[in-house]
């Protein structure tokens, strides 16, 4: 699992980020995020807020972003809540970084399903480039984290790349992607297997196969 542990909040982290505030495009996302919610109920945005401060953060450093403390503790002044209850959900959710990470948050599925198709290759490929769990490495390019399930079963075995996920992968797949990252360009996301689109069967379908051109009704034929 990635470092939970919070970066200490030293008199370094607080000259950087003491003085943190959105700026304009992140704040007009605030506002919005906090008007969906009634009068009363505007704690409710706390995520989306702290997703946004940390976007920001990442746009600042060029990285994928984390929160840290002086952030946490300007969201929670922006909503009126207390710092520990931001920070409680800060701590909670896995898609908040505590601590600094690289431009690229690799986060590869080891649960059983990609297990079995072979995530033991992928996170090996990952290794060979000086990636190891829970660290960046030196040239801040790759932060490495192995993470539990995150639905892709069907399309194992599976990555998560900041805001994409990469599917259906082989060493040759992840070193294509990796490279093409480090290069500066936008790898496919999604599936990397030839002619598949989303999570339709790898073969030729087995059953349902009416519903291929149209929402056919089954349920006479099953009476």
């Amino acid at each position: 699992m990635a470092d939970r542990s919070i970066a200490p909040d030293t008199p370094e982290l607080r000259a950087r980020w003491g003085n943190f505030t959105f700026a304009q495009s992140w704040a007009d996302k605030a506002k919005a995020a906090i008007a969906r919610y009634p009068e009363g109920r505007q704690r409710s945005a706390v995520m989306a807020l702290l997703d946004y401060a940390q976007r920001q953060v990442g746009e600042e450093t060029k990285t994928q972003g984390w929160l840290p403390i002086p952030v946490i503790e300007y969201v929670a002044r922006e909503l009126g809540m207390p710092v520990i209850r931001v920070l409680e959900v800060a701590t909670f959710y896995t898609m908040y970084n505590l601590v600094p990470v690289g431009r690229f948050h690799v986060q590869v599925c080891g649960t059983t399903p990609c297990m079995l198709r072979g995530s033991d290759d992928i996170i090996a490929t990952c290794e060979k480039r000086g990636m190891h769990a829970g660290h960046t490495t030196d040239d801040g390019l790759w932060t490495f984290t192995e993470v539990e399930c995150m639905g892709n079963c069907a399309s194992a075995p599976m990555v998560q790349i900041n805001d994409d996920n990469y599917e259906d992968l082989t060493p040759e797949r992840m070193d294509a992607i990796l490279d093409a990252l480090a290069r500066g360009e936008t790898p496919k996301a999604g599936t990397q297997e030839p002619g598949r689109h989303t999570v339709e069967p790898a073969g030729a379908l087995s059953t349902l196969t009416a519903m291929v051109n149209e929402n056919h009704d089954y349920r006479g034929e099953w009476a």
